[in-house]
């Protein structure tokens, strides 16, 4: 089956949290500090600045409601991005797929609020698998019978992570940042691109490795996760390469943007050059599931036909996977 990708679409709220910000709370971090361990400058946030400068997020759940955006907001903003570059409307859609790090609500699924914004009238449900819900997501989507899906899917991550930060926490803090990201997928409509290879792979084993607990802080073993993190991320980029890599198409790579240097840690060892790697977590932070498809996103325009996008995602579970989306000339017989 050949899933078509008509579409994408990101949405950053505009609060930014900076390493000056981030100084001013007196934490023990500084600019220093943060760029030397994990490269970023600035998070956006759907909190007020002035919330976490008064309360440092003492009460995770006052967060929900003093944060500008909701979930299902990030995600509908992000939605109308791509159902325009799709070229279809929200009643064209047929099904509606969510996922969310940290779901505003435990019932009902993410994708309920959100069809309920954007007036959709369809089957509408949650695929989470942590930061790699999106790829999941897909994942799941490319192992269905075509003929059982509908002509349009809308596959949407939702990610307010800052809520979930403890902002005494400065392992924490310095990370997370919030983003919406959607896609229309189709197995019968072409579009700029085809998804092809994906895969997704856990070890529950590691499932108390990285955690959000309902009502409560992030906390993660953070060396454990980093050793994890890129390991897995250069055995899914390795996958796609060894699979589809071919010398008339430039292959691009696009990873969890969990942080800076250890992405620059995976293309120094698979000789990734700074052309063919795309990032955006120096200026926006960790945004979950939403991440690696925001880079996807914000690149759109640029990406021609030839480009392949090798986009890999890392999460807890411990989960990983990772999909290629190739553009132009869509042969799969390498």
């Amino acid at each position: 089956m050949g899933l078509n990708l008509l579409g994408v679409g990101h949405f950053h709220p505009e609060n930014c949290i900076d390493n000056a910000f981030l100084e001013s709370l007196d934490i023990g971090t500084d600019d220093e500090w943060i760029l030397e361990r994990v490269g970023i400058e600035c998070r956006r946030t759907v909190l007020p600045l002035d919330y976490i400068r008064e309360t440092r997020n003492s009460e995770s759940r006052a967060a929900q409601e003093a944060a500008e955006f909701s979930n299902a907001e990030l995600g509908a903003r992000a939605a109308r991005l791509a159902l325009a570059r799709a070229g279809i409307s929200a009643d064209d859609v047929g099904l509606v797929i969510g996922g969310s790090c940290a779901p505003d609500t435990a019932s009902p699924a993410e994708a309920c609020n959100l069809a309920r914004l954007l007036e959709i009238q369809a089957p509408a449900l949650d695929i989470n698998s942590a930061c790699t819900s999106f790829l999941a997501g897909i994942h799941m989507l490319s192992m269905m019978r075509e003929e059982a899906l509908p002509d349009y899917i809308l596959l949407v991550s939702m990610e307010s992570m800052t809520p979930t930060v403890d902002y005494t926490d400065r392992s924490a803090a310095v990370l997370w940042g919030d983003a919406g990201l959607a896609a229309v997928l189709s197995t019968r409509h072409p579009g700029p691109a085809q998804i092809l290879g994906s895969f997704l792979e856990s070890n529950p084993m590691g499932a108390d490795k990285v955690i959000i607990p309902r009502q409560g802080y992030f906390q993660q073993e953070g060396r454990t996760v980093q050793t994890f993190a890129i390991k897995k991320t250069g055995l899914c980029y390795d996958r796609l390469r060894e699979r589809f890599e071919t010398p008339s198409r430039a292959l691009h790579f696009i990873g969890h943007q969990a942080n800076l240097r250890m992405l620059e840690n995976v293309c120094r060892r698979f000789e990734i050059g700074p052309d063919r790697h795309h990032s955006n977590v120096e200026l926006y932070g960790n945004t979950g599931a939403a991440s690696s498809g925001t880079v996807l996103s914000q690149n759109w325009d640029k990406w021609v036909p030839g480009d392949d996008i090798a986009v890999v995602g890392v999460g807890s579970g411990l989960t990983w996977a990772s999909y290629l989306a190739r553009f132009g000339k869509a042969e799969t017989d390498q």
